[in-house]
């Protein structure tokens, strides 16, 4: 691990613990050369999983880009980091228990879409709008007017 401030490999490991339930594990670090203080997440990867996209391409799994989307999505929400990374972790086990080598780009996204939808609406709207690739504000409406009739 690379200091983010200094890039020295050498630092020691202030705290520890566990963060949710699939593992995660959250560390503070000190910098044994410049003394600064950072923190890093770690996970177990299980097996190398390959994401299918909508023109055939494979990719390998990234799971900081699911955080990544879903943190656009929550921008300005009254939705907590914690809640974030726990519906991170969600979509990564659910992913897991599919049990497969690669997985369609859609799948992920439903996964996605469904940990939204039960954290904030407006999120899940937002994240929808680009996901679903809405071309004009019917298909805008057509999708939160679906979204009232499951409240």
């Amino acid at each position: 691990m690379n200091c983010p401030y200094c890039h020295s490999s050498e630092s020691k490991v202030v705290d520890s613990r566990t963060v949710n339930r699939d593992g995660t594990i959250r560390r503070r670090r000190e910098c044994l050369s410049c003394s600064q203080r950072y923190t890093t997440y770690e996970y177990v990867v299980s097996q190398p999983l390959l994401v299918v996209k909508k023109n055939g391409t494979r990719a390998e799994y990234d799971r900081q880009r699911i955080e990544q989307s879903i943190r656009i999505a929550c921008n300005k929400r009254p939705v907590s980091a914690e809640r974030i990374m726990e519906a991170v972790a969600a979509v990564q086990r659910q992913i897991e228990e599919l049990g497969k080598a690669e997985v369609p780009s859609a799948v992920i996204g439903d996964l996605v879409m469904a940990q939204l939808k039960s954290m904030d609406n407006v999120a899940y709207i937002r994240f929808a709008s680009v996901y679903r690739e809405f071309e004009d504000i019917g298909a805008f409406r057509a999708e939160l007017d679906e979204l009232e009739g499951t409240q």
